[in-house]
């Protein structure tokens, strides 16, 4: 039973764009992972400094906007969140 050239031919193209889907949905994933690194490191990290800061008066508040800092930026947004709070003593 021969195949013809036709069929190899579709075959290969088929295999070469799954190939390149299969990398441009691997590419979202990777961010999406890393985005939820970052807010679980962030969250831990919040809520670690509102623990022992607040044994010293220091807290920080707990709203979306800092949720979203420490959630995006992780680590640099909760160093980010300690800055803004002693530069404007709030």
């Amino acid at each position: 039973m021969p195949v013809s050239i036709n069929v190899v031919v579709a075959y290969v193209v088929g295999i070469i764009f799954l190939f390149i889907l299969g990398r441009f949905l691997l590419f979202p994933l990777k961010v999406i992972l890393k985005l939820v690194y970052n807010a679980l490191l962030g969250a831990v990290v919040l809520l670690l400094i509102n623990l022992v800061g607040g044994l010293f008066g220091f807290r920080i508040a707990l709203n979306f906007f800092s949720a979203f800092i420490a959630g995006v930026l992780g680590i640099p947004g909760i160093a980010l969140l300690i800055i803004l709070k002693l530069i404007f003593k709030v």
